[in-house]
């Protein structure tokens, strides 16, 4: 049976372009994988490759389900959900194939991420409930999951209870990581007898949801407790991330010795297939711990066995950072330089936000001046380490050029934190630069990094000499200003490995299962 298309939905662009792509489960004298070639470089999901589709049957090419799943696959894969979105829509609604259960999941969940929970709450009523199986519930759990939603959530598994689809881990898996998401620690074990009672193994994913809870708590003796049931039954069970994320509750406890051990063993089982996400994390967690020898032996390692790409440099450079190695920081900096690998502008910008921090400035500012001349764009981020540390070390007007800077490069979301704008504002009106507090307010409201109404209030702050308005009291009670976390700010996950629920076998996009 075949479901109606989603009509008259405003799409909401979001996904980064994504170019080189390969459809890898196809060779490369397939016609299909040529139809791939041409909707791979279209990564701006504002620019729609329903064209393309259609020229393609213009052109009295045919074209069959199973190619068109995997190219739904391989968009997912790198997050172009727009685009696997329509794909989707367009087998149903131009080539008229008969969608699946499981083609069904995987559309719920696109249209999740693509348009909301609000719209893959109307699509899931509108499917037959013959076909509400298993991958169906568990996709709408997913989505109330993603959006942390307990409530629905929760409901969704009670009504899973009622038809009988709760006899496997799924979703189990998805609830209990849900709870962990959302600090629910003291439901997890519950959920885990509940588990039990039904004779439902735990998997992995269920060890690890666990494991990660107790990690986030510092909990020394429910750590060790699950590593030991593990160990016991160690079948399909174990492997390089279990460890790992055992080594980050420790070292949160403050016990490095078994941090150590358990980061030796996750080394031990790491696969050939995860090796360069594997040694990304744990350069990390051995830098935690504070051993740089066994630092730089990963990295040579890594070297040795991978051809390491800019996570794996970013990695190695915060644990150098993290450790003050400084030297060997600048020295794998120009080593990535040298290699002219895609510039990814984070890389400097570690190294800029380290000078600041330590006071270095004029390293900071040469940096950045060396990147200008080489035509490399410093974005928000650049700016915003300069801006706070001239703040700290009393050179306000040099502070508020540079965040005047980072406003202007901001994407969109980017939020400073109150305080560093409050002292440009009381800067600017204390100087009595009327002028240039009114540009700034501009660029302010501009960038939406505030709300019209407070822009109006501090437009009438800075034009009245006699106002006892105080900025900082003002940015704290707009919910819109950000807090300091600046959101869009990529930094390497040195301290987290949370574990996905087991429905990645059937939602996530690098599932070799779908």
């Amino acid at each position: 049976m075949k479901l109606p298309g989603m009509i008259g939905i405003t799409k909401i662009p979001k996904l980064g372009s994504r170019l080189g792509l390969t459809l890898r489960n196809y060779s490369t004298a397939t016609p299909m994988n040529h139809l791939y070639r041409r909707i791979s470089p279209l990564g701006d999901p504002k620019v729609s490759i329903v064209p393309v589709l259609d020229q393609w049957i213009l052109e009295g090419r045919t074209v069959t389900k199973q190619p068109l799943l995997s190219i739904i696959k391989e968009l997912r894969r790198f997050k172009r959900y727009t685009h696997a979105l329509e794909v989707s829509m367009w087998m149903t609604d131009k080539r008229y194939f008969d969608l699946t259960f499981r083609d069904i999941a995987i559309r719920l969940d696109l249209i999740a991420k693509v348009h909301g929970i609000e719209q893959a709450e109307k699509y899931f009523n509108n499917i037959p409930v013959k076909l509400r199986l298993l991958e169906v519930y568990s996709a709408l759990l997913n989505c109330y999951a993603h959006v942390k939603d307990v409530k629905k959530a929760e409901a969704v598994m009670q009504k899973m209870r009622d038809l009988g689809l709760d006899r496997t881990p799924l979703a189990y898996n998805v609830l209990l990581n849900l709870y962990y998401q959302t600090g629910n620690h003291e439901k997890l074990d519950t959920l885990m007898h509940e588990m039990e009672e039904k004779g439902i193994k735990f998997d992995s994913f269920t060890y690890g949801i666990r494991l990660s809870a107790y990690a986030a708590t510092s909990d020394v003796e429910g750590i060790d407790r699950i590593l030991q049931r593990m160990e016991s039954n160690p079948v399909n069970v174990l492997d390089w991330t279990i460890y790992a994320v055992a080594a980050n509750g420790y070292t949160k406890a403050g016990d490095g010795e078994k941090a150590l051990a358990m980061l030796s063993k996750s080394e031990g089982l790491v696969t050939a297939k995860k090796r360069s996400s594997a040694f990304d994390y744990l350069l990390t967690q051995y830098a935690a711990i504070g051993k740089k020898d066994e630092v730089k032996r990963l990295w040579e390692l890594y070297k040795k066995k991978e051809k390491v790409f800019n996570r794996g440099y970013i990695a190695f450079l915060t644990s150098l950072l993290r450790l003050d190695d400084i030297e060997s920081a600048e020295k794998i900096f120009e080593e990535w330089e040298a290699r002219e690998l895609t510039y990814d502008i984070r890389i400097p910008n570690f190294l800029v936000g380290y000078y600041c921090r330590k006071g270095l400035m004029e390293k900071a500012e040469t940096l950045l001046n060396r990147l200008i001349l080489k035509g490399v764009k410093p974005d928000a981020k650049s700016y915003y380490h300069l801006a706070t540390e001239y703040f700290s070390i009393n050179q306000p007007e040099k502070a508020v050029e540079a965040m005047s800077e980072a406003i202007s490069a901001c994407r969109p979301r980017w939020k400073p934190s109150k305080e560093s704008l409050a002292a440009c504002l009381e800067y600017l009106k204390g100087k009595g630069d009327v002028e240039g507090a009114e540009e700034f307010l501009k660029l302010l409201r501009y960038k939406d990094v505030v709300s019209v109404d407070l822009h109006d209030r501090f437009l009438k702050y800075i034009n009245d000499s006699n106002s006892s308005l105080n900025a900082l009291d003002e940015l704290e009670e707009d919910a819109s200003v950000g807090n300091g976390k600046t959101i869009g700010f990529s930094e390497p996950e040195e301290d987290s490995l949370n574990y996905k629920p087991s429905s990645s076998n059937v939602f996530d996009t690098d599932s070799e299962n779908i």
